[in-house]
């Protein structure tokens, strides 16, 4: 048997857990069955970002008439070589992963699959390996919904839309939520004729004003509270017949079809059922406040857990269980600032905290702030006919509860008030503070004011 200080199982988020170790003197190995990088890097948020934001500038020449700007012909992307491109460095990134690794002495990095034979020792299938301490970082995978013919047809998930073999014409997306409206965005922007069905709201867990807001721009159709019959792929094309909101049955057709019904996580072929390791009823690693699952010695941490599914909320989690057990936490709880997500679709949608729906369900006092893009001066240079940032604040302490916005930068307008949130700011900070006129923040300070106006009302 193969013994080391620390064994990684998984080679995305679980490398904070592999270098830093090494570099203070820990003998480290890490498996990975895929590519190294995990899916941030593969098959999620790097390579799509870097397939959005083409597709922006595509957009950008969309309605420009009304500045007045004209475009003598309309933009064409080569949309063969933006894919080449995205994962030509996404490879490269991937491969330098292990090279890396090979330089480093400390370091042993196996390619394969792994999985517990027994409470804490792991098999390959020819070698076993144990060490001090195992850290779980698996992540997901698609889901994919048990929807009558779906299984038997060629159809995508996010990983095929981000590598295509070919550009559809037309494209159908099952499912409505980020990565469905990022990828369908692009697409549609490219020249693809996209359509989406979803049997819930778009972007079902978003607040409420948010989703109404998204329901009047959204990048390309959607029908919400669609109920699919069957899917059938037939002469080059797919046909997914179901009902719509109105009771009628329908049938889509196009060339290609992209599932993105949520994700699942990768703990069924771990061999857990060997170990004391527990799993919640949808298969997520239960862990503790300091992220040991049940098995003492043992963490898990980033996607396979179900706390968050972001890789800046993973690579936190990696961070704090470095200072945990190799660092100066003396065994502290994790806590976790406040969590930012971004939606990178058109229109941007940024947010922190809780929603508005949360609130209410809570019982919890709050003043209401919305401010849209047009009462600002930038949005009158913009001529902005959508988007709003809109804040809410605590009625006893006046400190941000959670904040949302939708419109142009909205993902890096929410830095501003998540500063304030971790620093405990209260809202005659955010309003003490000088803001650039005639900056695009002052939508966020507009925010605040409406939030001050309420208080002020509520005193009278």
């Amino acid at each position: 048997m193969k013994e080391y200080d620390i064994i990684v199982i998984g080679a995305g988020a679980g490398t904070k857990l592999v270098t830093p170790p090494s570099k203070i003197g820990k003998r480290v190995a890490v498996f990975e069955k895929e590519t190294p990088g995990g899916t941030c890097l593969n098959r999620g948020c790097i390579p799509s970002k870097m397939v959005i934001y083409p597709s922006e500038l595509m957009r950008m020449a969309e309605g420009t008439e009304k500045y007045p700007v004209f475009f003598k012909e309309k933009p064409v992307a080569d949309v063969t070589k933006i894919f080449k491109r995205v994962n030509e460095a996404v490879k490269s990134d991937s491969d330098s992963i292990p090279i890396a690794y090979e330089k480093n002495p400390n370091i042993d990095y196996y390619p394969k699959q792994v999985r517990f034979i027994a409470e804490r020792i792991l098999s390959d299938g020819e070698e076993t390996y144990t060490a001090k301490h195992i850290f779980i970082v698996t992540g997901t995978r698609p889901n994919i919904p048990d929807i009558p013919g779906l299984k038997t047809t060629p159809f995508w998930t996010s990983r095929e839309a981000l590598s295509p073999d070919k550009f559809p014409k037309s494209l159908i997306i099952i499912g409505a939520g980020f990565i469905s409206l990022e990828l369908g965005a692009a697409y549609k922007a490219y020249g693809s004729d996209v359509i989406g069905l979803t049997r819930t709201d778009v972007l079902r867990t978003a607040d409420g004003e948010i989703k109404k807001e998204l329901n009047k721009h959204l990048p390309f159709p959607i029908e919400s509270h669609y109920q699919i019959e069957t899917v059938e792929f037939k002469d080059g094309l797919f046909f997914v017949t179901g009902w719509n909101d109105q009771g009628k049955k329908t049938t889509h057709s196009a060339e290609l079809l992209l599932v993105a019904t949520g994700i699942r996580p990768n703990t069924d072929d771990l061999g857990l059922e060997h170990t004391k390791i527990k799993t919640n009823v949808s298969g997520y690693i239960q862990v503790n406040d300091h992220l040991e699952t049940t098995e003492p010695g043992i963490y898990a941490f980033g996607d396979v857990i179900g706390r968050y599914f972001f890789r800046h909320s993973a690579n936190f989690e990696g961070e704090y269980l470095f200072d945990l057990l190799y660092g100066k936490k003396e065994n502290q709880p994790i806590q976790y600032p406040p969590m930012p997500e971004a939606v990178f679709t058109h229109p941007q949608i940024a947010s922190v905290g809780f929603t508005e729906e949360e609130l209410l369900q809570k019982q919890i006092p709050y003043y209401k702030g919305v401010n849209p893009y047009s009462s600002s001066a930038t949005g009158m240079a913009r001529m902005s006919d959508s988007g709003f940032v809109k804040v809410l604040v605590s009625k006893e302490t006046e400190q941000v509860l959670g904040a949302h916005i939708i419109g142009e930068e909205a993902a890096n307008l929410i830095h501003q008030i998540l500063l304030g949130m971790y620093l405990k700011a209260k809202l005659d900070d955010y309003l003490g503070m000088i803001y650039i006129h005639p900056a695009i923040s002052e939508i966020t300070r507009n925010a605040f004011r409406k939030v001050k106006e309420e208080k002020l009302k509520g005193a009278k």
